[in-house]
């Protein structure tokens, strides 16, 4: 399995270089790129879960 390299759009991504999984931005997980659900266009961020995007912007 290799990383992919994939720039987030708004509702999409576009694949820059195939491979299978991304790297979440927080928790460094892999997410398959068929699991993929969240990321975040302005910062072109992944994230494995809305866990993880809490864990991102609500660190009070």
């Amino acid at each position: 399995m290799r990383e992919a390299k994939l720039r987030y759009k708004q509702g999409y991504f576009e694949i820059i270089s195939e491979g299978d999984y991304v790297i979440c931005a927080v928790s460094k997980k892999k997410i398959l790129i068929k699991d993929l659900r969240y990321w975040n266009v302005d910062l072109q961020e992944a994230y494995f879960s809305p866990l993880e995007i809490d864990q991102k912007f609500n660190n009070d």
